[in-house]
């Protein structure tokens, strides 16, 4: 890239989504800021929330401005992608010689820029049945014509670059993969008053834990992590604790509790700050996965650089991530998945064989690593001529 090359950055989901793009986002750009001091960095929002997810979501430094839109985000899709009004982002942001939005639709920008868009899963093509209809219709309008218009795709894995080939033609020159990083942070806490306090602010106490984390929906199984826990939980002592906000379709999975009689050894904990996640994570005797499809499962990932053993589902980007360090089983199979637990539990070897593994699994995913691959995609985009109406 150039000195005084202007790359704007849409932050929106880093303002309001706590986990998954929201905290891809984040350390995205934190980390891309932190390599490249002499960039020229313009991040854009909707207008913020009254209240952030995270406190501190954005970097600071002389080479980074932001840029808030007066109109909130539902007025923003509104405008975009239901009325198609051609304003350009450089209404709020001014001059920009690219664009990269990291939550899978693409606002209309002008000057024929070359713009960047990414995309983590196409769950709601695979799945439209674990999402709201209306979700579904949207997001199946303006994400194929989102990367359609874009000069260049990142896919979080090989299997959503896999599914962005397979299911909407996508020319493979046009889709790079772009792996998550785990942030320091995530690190084993063996302190064990650190982990009891973290415990005690969620109701966990000294009872041992079955740990999971991912928002609320149906995308990520919990039902199946219920009625395993169901099967078994006369063996074991173990809380299920399901970390995560609100989703949608979350009733299905309480009404689950109840049919398997297991009120109070099912614990939802809303929303985990990431400064207590550490703690949770090193404390679990396991951390469980079972979802049925992940565009790339960060969870998974940081629970491994905190030492968890984990288990995770054998399907999508998740082999991708757990490599040889996790036990992959099908998100289909509540008897493999009881058997497993109870048979961990109990071997305590197994388990240590385990978070070493998963110890050096995480080591190959940094946040640093990626954004030095973004900024060599942000440069080769910028010397690329893009042809005329492209945009």
């Amino acid at each position: 890239m150039r000195p005084g090359q202007r790359i704007g950055i849409d932050v929106t989901s880093a303002l309001t989504q706590g986990g998954g793009i929201g905290r891809y986002t984040r350390e995205l750009v934190r980390a891309v800021a932190d390599i490249d001091t002499d960039g020229s960095y313009h991040l854009f929002s909707a207008r913020p929330p009254a209240t952030l997810v995270v406190s501190d979501p954005l970097p600071i430094g002389e080479n980074i401005a932001y840029h808030p839109a007066p109109l909130s985000e539902k007025w923003l899709y509104r405008m975009w992608y239901r009325a198609h009004l051609p304003v350009p982002v450089q209404w709020v942001t001014g001059k920009l010689d690219l664009f990269h939005s990291p939550d899978f639709v693409l606002p209309p920008v002008s000057g024929g820029i070359p713009t960047l868009l990414t995309v983590h899963d196409l769950s709601f093509v695979h799945f439209p049945q674990t999402f709201p209809e209306p979700l579904v219709a949207y997001l199946n309008r303006v994400v194929p014509w989102s990367v359609a218009r874009a000069t260049h795709v990142l896919a979080d894995s090989v299997a959503t670059r896999d599914d962005l080939l397979q299911v909407w033609n996508v020319p493979a020159g046009k889709v790079t993969v772009l792996y998550s990083g785990v942030s320091d942070a995530f690190q084993q806490v063996p302190d064990k008053d650190k982990q009891m306090a973290a415990r005690r602010r969620y109701g966990l106490d000294d009872n041992p834990y079955l740990f999971s984390v991912g928002t609320v929906q149906p995308r990520k199984n919990y039902q199946l992590l219920i009625r395993a826990l169901g099967r078994i939980a006369e063996q074991i002592p173990h809380t299920l604790a399901i970390a995560g906000g609100s989703g949608w379709m979350e009733e299905e999975m309480r009404a689950e509790v109840r049919r398997q009689g297991l009120e109070g050894r099912v614990l939802f904990l809303g929303f985990v700050e990431d400064e207590d996640l550490p703690a949770l994570y090193s404390s679990a005797d396991l951390v469980l996965m079972p979802s049925v499809y992940e565009g790339f499962g960060l969870p998974a990932l940081e629970a491994m650089a905190c030492g968890a053993p984990v288990i995770l589902s054998d399907v999508s980007s998740l082999p991708e991530v757990g490599g040889e360090a996790a036990l992959l089983l099908p998100p289909t199979d509540v008897e493999a998945w009881a058997a497993a637990i109870v048979t961990l539990l109990q071997d305590y070897p197994r388990r240590a064989e385990m978070s070493a593994g998963g110890l050096a699994q995480a080591r190959r995913f940094s946040w640093r690593r990626s954004a030095g691959q973004l900024l060599e995609t942000y440069a080769t985009l910028l010397d690329k001529p893009i042809p005329s109406g492209h945009n």
